[in-house]
């Protein structure tokens, strides 16, 4: 928890406010920089001393993924006018080479910092583009009218209780209908208690590095993490993941997650460390 803290003390204080109008330009640009496979399209964007990663390898941007072009069939982007800070899901189901791609951009004076994705593909943790694709566009993601916003703190708190819950029975992660989640391709499924939508978590599993991307006007936190694999033995780097949350209310309404696996099968041999078992996957 303090880790978690630090960071995120750390993450507001390097970063300038921004304007929506101009982190969605950059969004815009992202995409269609993406689309082309043409970064230098991007690089009036770009800052001199960019840090460019793909998961969690540090790359260079003229050769990376940016450089390939994508037809996407879905994206969506959400803004962080406090950290100066964007995120940008991308799904590509119908393109000969499916991906699904989670990227996280942050901005100093109008200039991209840091580019950061999570970049998945066949053989990733439940990688199922067309899957992911048919869960995530009949959802409803539209803005949440401004007296209704929750406020940046309990949107981030309710996503930190999803990671803490991993490590700690006691955690209660606030979690409402539908009650499910889009784990790769999959919709895994809770059961509703009420109100509240109980799932099942493993208990030993700490989550690290998380970096955020709150948007009130949307409700939604993106959190990228390094996320543990099953078999720590082999000294088996944590697997680069992102999860995009969306919350209402103060409970989490649809969850989203990307992991590159470091390893076949990403360690995760079917179970996530005893718990999230295949079993809980299915039709919505």
């Amino acid at each position: 928890m303090l880790a978690t803290a630090i960071l995120a003390s750390f993450a507001t204080t390097v970063s300038a406010d921004c304007s929506r109008a101009f982190l969605k330009s950059a969004t815009d640009a992202y995409v269609t920089a993406q689309t082309a496979g043409q970064p230098s399209t991007f690089s009036s964007l770009t800052a001199s001393n960019l840090t460019y990663k793909e998961n969690e390898k540090h790359l260079d941007i003229k050769t990376g993924t940016l450089s390939i072009p994508i037809t996407f069939d879905f994206n969506r982007s959400v803004h962080d006018t406090v950290q100066c800070a964007t995120f940008t899901e991308l799904i590509a189901a119908t393109n000969p080479h499916p991906y699904v791609i989670h990227t996280r951009m942050v901005f100093a004076d109008e200039k991209a910092t840091l580019i950061e994705s999570i970049v998945t593909d066949e053989g990733d943790w439940l990688f199922n583009a067309t899957g992911t694709l048919d869960l995530v566009t009949p959802e409803d993601w539209s803005p949440i009218p401004e007296a209704e916003q929750d406020s940046r703190a309990v949107i981030q708190a309710a996503g930190d209780a999803y990671f803490d819950r991993f490590g700690n029975t006691s955690v209660n992660v606030p979690w409402g209908a539908p009650c499910y989640r889009v784990e790769g391709g999959l919709p895994a499924r809770g059961e509703m208690d009420g109100e509240d939508c109980v799932m099942v978590w493993p208990s030993t599993i700490i989550v690290p590095y998380r970096r955020y991307v709150v948007d009130e006007e949307y409700g939604t936190v993106d959190i990228f993490t390094g996320f543990p694999g099953l078999d720590r033995t082999q000294g088996q780097d944590p697997m680069p993941d992102s999860h995009l949350f969306r919350v209402e209310k103060g409970k989490i309404k649809y969850a989203h997650t990307a992991s590159a696996c470091v390893v076949n099968g990403c360690g995760l041999n079917g179970t996530f460390g005893g718990g999230f078992k295949r079993r809980s996957f299915g039709k919505l």
